[in-house]
């Protein structure tokens, strides 16, 4: 068994952590502090072929696998969460329908300009009254005028507000089978279509510099050749791209770990108490090591669900498993490293507050640690 990474993936990881140092890290506070969202970053993060890593080169990306693309996002994740929560959304379930289920023509047009970085991307799902109850949703689409027309409003959402968004692909609901039970369909709304507007950019508790509205949608028309996949299977549709999400949101929760891990290091090493340094105090010493223990055995999970992807092989379990204990790895390192800091961890100027800040969502997004459980526990009784 080789645990070693590819040659050509761990060259990868370098030029990302070095753009990762030099082009995030530096700003990253001043950008939570502001809500500020970075678009130049994005814009680099295009030029460096980054934008586009999971879609194949004949669309404008790069073709790369999902341990590469877990590489990448531990690295991004260490410099700052909100970029790396940004750019996975765009990355995955806002790209990946189209990917799926796009004709050529919708690849070419929408899904093209996406993974070269001329545009960012977003994903409809989540509702005021639609959350893990995917199948909740109340977004009516309607056959109108050769084409459908759209009303419903989705909340939460990333990345649709800003100045370089070019639309938005989305779940609603297109009536009712002879059975009685919701069809649904997904949906790509460009941005400057009428009817679709944003509201404000959400305060949040964390991820200040991910840009996350409301979006409504009165009346919006839409021609017949915006619909994704076959009417009827938008759900099925979502449901096949939600693990490699999950994957990633894991990720995610492993660079925060690590960031947490170094600066929980950096901080005991240089603090003085009692006239040495807190390092060497065993209370100290033993958070240190449970850190650093769960962040090792989450970062083997979220890999190994990424390497069975890129075989081919069943990954669900594993990428419920590996986003389940990353997430909750990271709020456990962000609290003890938080309290390894002491008084200077609350105050908002400390790194470690802004991890400790954004490390909650992880147990949310992308499908909350019940949701997590449920899954697991239906593979494992073979219930699913």
């Amino acid at each position: 068994m080789d645990f070693d990474l590819p040659e050509e993936t761990r060259q990868l990881q370098r030029m990302v952590r070095d753009f990762a140092s030099n082009e995030i890290a530096p700003r990253a506070a001043q950008w939570s502090e502001n809500a500020e969202f970075p678009t130049h970053v994005f814009t680099k993060l295009g030029e460096l072929g980054l934008m586009g890593m999971l879609v194949p080169e004949e669309y404008g990306g790069a073709g790369s696998d999902m341990v590469s693309y877990v590489a990448v996002m531990e690295e991004l994740g260490v410099a700052d969460q909100s970029v790396a929560s940004s750019w996975n959304a765009h990355s995955t379930i806002a790209t990946l329908p189209l990917l799926t289920y796009g004709t050529p023509e919708q690849k070419q047009r929408w899904l093209t300009p996406l993974a070269r970085g001329e545009a960012i991307g977003a994903f409809g799902l989540t509702e005021p009254g639609a959350g893990s109850d995917a199948a909740g949703v109340t977004t009516t689409a309607r056959r109108a005028d050769g084409g459908w027309r759209i009303n419903g409003a989705k909340t939460f959402i990333t990345n649709a507000g800003t100045d370089i968004s070019q639309g938005v692909t989305l779940l609603a609901t297109t009536g009712h089978d002879e059975n009685g039970r919701k069809r649904f369909a997904t949906f790509y709304v460009p941005t400057d279509t009428p009817g679709y507007s944003c509201g404000r950019n959400l305060k949040k508790l964390g991820w200040h510099a991910m840009d996350t509205r409301e979006l409504l949608f009165e009346d919006c028309w839409i021609p017949e050749d915006h619909l994704i996949g076959e009417e009827g299977g938008g759900l099925r549709q979502f449901l096949a791209v939600l693990d490699r999400g999950r994957i990633s949101v894991a990720a995610l929760g492993i660079s925060l770990a690590r960031a947490a891990l170094r600066l929980a290091i950096t901080h005991a090493n240089g603090r003085q108490q009692f006239g040495r340094p807190i390092a060497n105090f065993q209370a100290v010493a033993h958070k240190i090591a449970d850190i650093g223990t769960e962040y090792e055995a989450a970062r083997w999970l979220v890999y190994r669900a990424a390497w069975l992807a890129d075989q081919g092989r069943p990954y669900s379990k594993e990428a419920a498993m590996a986003k389940l204990f990353a997430s909750e790895v990271a709020n456990r390192a962000a609290s003890q490293a938080l309290q390894i800091h002491g008084g200077y961890g609350f105050v908002r100027e400390s790194e470690i507050s802004r991890f400790f800040a954004d490390a909650k969502i992880l147990e949310i997004g992308e499908g909350t640690s019940e949701i997590q459980r449920n899954v697991i526990a239906k593979e494992l009784l073979g219930q699913r």
